[in-house]
C-alpha cells in the first residue's frame, strides 16, 4: 500500500486534519484518515492512517495499515502494515503484522509482530 512507487490516492482519503489543525479527544474513524496538523488523545482507525510530514500525533493509535511520514508519540496497534518513512519518527511501543523502516527514520521503543499465515500452521 505504502511502497516508494505507490502513493496516496488524495481523492479516496476520507478524513483529513489540515496543517493548522489542533484536535484533542477520541477521533474514530472508518476509512483513510490523512493528519498533517496535530492530534492528542486516542485515535480508533477501521481503514488506513497517513501521518504526513508536517502531522504530529501524540496519541494511542489503532489502525489497519499506518504510513508515518510526520511525528506519533504513543502506543500504535496496526493489524496490517507499519511504515515509518525517512522522514519519519515513532516514539512508543508497537504491535503490526508488518514493518518497514526506511533509512533516517526514528524508532524508539518496542515491537511485537504477529501475523498468522498458512505457513505457521503445523
Amino acid at each position: 500500500m505504502f511502497s516508494k512507487k505507490e502513493t496516496v490516492n488524495m481523492d479516496k482519503v476520507d478524513t483529513i486534519v489540515g496543517k493548522d489543525t489542533n484536535f484533542q479527544g477520541n477521533l474514530k474513524a472508518h476509512g483513510t484518515l490523512r493528519i498533517d496538523g496535530k492530534v492528542e488523545g486516542e485515535i480508533d482507525c477501521q481503514g488506513d492512517v497517513v501521518i504526513g510530514e508536517n502531522g504530529f500525533v501524540a496519541a494511542g493509535l489503532k489502525a489497519r495499515n499506518l504510513l508515518v511520514a510526520g511525528v506519533i508519540k504513543g502506543n500504535v496497534s496496526v493489524s496490517g502494515k507499519l511504515e515509518i518513512a525517512s522522514s519519519g519518527k515513532l516514539e512508543g511501543d508497537i504491535s503490526t503484522g508488518s514493518l518497514i523502516i526506511d533509512d533516517g527514520a526514528v524508532f524508539q521503543g518496542s515491537c511485537q509482530m504477529a501475523k498468522t499465515t498458512g505457513h505457521d500452521k503445523k
